[in-house]
């Protein structure tokens, strides 16, 4: 057996681009045997792995998981080279186990899985992010993955009564608000999740726009006030005006409207929305 030296060790990660840990791992494997040490890494899909970190990775998809239930629910971005390979069954497949295998541990150590597929299909994987959500209370987790899997939403709803959660009109608006958010791409629930720091960097873009330049100050008081509620119905979900009802009602109207005819109430307690590219 070959001693087993930091040179050793380094000349290894220079031919291989894997990491120090899996390099010492291989030579203890191939009795400190360079040539099997390459082989064995090769093997295992570290190599690839390792060589093809560095290369952009600016397609993917979302893929999502809601476990058996709907108590439990991931939203997972995980990035590619090509958009040929987002596109490919293989890689679809892949991301979507791996939103189920956080949905069953969140401890999950996804890095493993990540090396195997560099090493199937041919480029560099990133693991960009996830989110895992359980239920609180009474209510459901729920998913949407737009076509072509570039945008993905992840929300939780509430009633105050279990049954209502099992109801199917309950679980139509759910769907319903999974649409909404991937359409309208709000960034709050509501106008009060919305901090004051944003609101008076809002007031102070409109201030200072050329439109508003020279306003008297009594007429710039109601003009920022409408602004910001313009503000409001963009960016706050229950605001927005409800996309399958051409905005004609707020989603908010609607989810009372839906409520009272399943004798309950009905909240949206929080959402996510993942986008490709995005940070």
């Amino acid at each position: 057996m070959a001693e087993i030296t930091a040179a050793t060790v380094g000349k290894l990660r220079e031919m291989t681009g894997a990491g120090l840990m899996d390099c010492k791992k291989a030579l203890t494997e191939n009795g400190g045997d360079l040539d099997l040490s390459v082989d064995w890494l090769r093997k295992k899909g570290v190599a690839s792995a390792a060589k093809k970190a560095d290369r952009a990775a600016n397609e993917g998809v979302i893929a999502q998981h809601i476990a058996p239930g709907s108590k439990v629910g991931v939203l997972l971005e995980i990035n590619c080279e090509t958009d040929f390979v987002a596109k490919n069954d293989q890689f679809r497949n892949f991301c979507d186990n791996l939103a189920k295998k956080i949905a069953g541990n969140p401890g999950a150590d996804l890095e493993p899985d990540r090396v195997v597929a560099v090493a199937k299909i041919g480029e560099n994987v990133r693991i960009h992010r996830h989110t895992r959500w359980e239920v609180s209370g009474n209510g459901l987790i729920a998913a949407y993955i737009h076509t072509g899997a570039k945008v993905g939403v992840l929300v939780e709803v509430g009633a105050t009564n279990e049954a209502t959660v099992g109801s199917d009109g309950f679980k139509e608006l759910v769907r319903d608000i999974t649409l909404q958010i991937a359409a309208g791409n709000p960034t709050a629930v509501s106008r009060n999740e919305i901090s004051t720091e944003i609101l008076d960097k809002e007031d102070e873009i409109a201030r200072n726009s050329d439109a508003l330049k020279g306003k008297p100050a009594a007429a710039m008081v109601n003009i920022l006030k409408g602004k910001r509620e313009k503000y409001f119905q963009t960016v706050c979900l229950v605001e927005q005006g409800f996309v399958k009802k051409n905005g004609e009602i707020t989603v908010k109207e609607h989810i009372a409207t839906v409520g009272k005819a399943l004798g309950d109430e009905v909240t949206v307690r929080r959402f996510l929305r993942y986008q490709i590219g995005a940070a």
